[in-house]
């Protein structure tokens, strides 16, 4: 039986700084990517929905912070 190809997203993550990993790790379903930051590259939807999700969350973070810093 063939596995059906999946669709692909291209990403770039941005750098971190100096100190932080030049790379993300997401896991799917037992499956593992390793995906290095400053860099274009192709992934599966469910791994750039994955980092998408992550993004969002970090913002939600840094807003309610600010709400409660005022």
């Amino acid at each position: 039986m063939k596995k059906k190809p999946q669709d692909m997203k291209t990403v770039l993550l941005p750098r971190g700084r100096k100190n932080e990993e030049n790379f993300v790790i997401v896991s799917v379903n037992g499956n593992s990517w390793k995906i290095m930051k400053g860099v274009e590259v192709s992934v599966p939807a469910c791994v750039a929905e994955v980092l998408e999700n992550g993004r969002m969350m970090e913002q939600t973070a840094r807003n309610y912070v600010e709400k409660m810093a005022e």
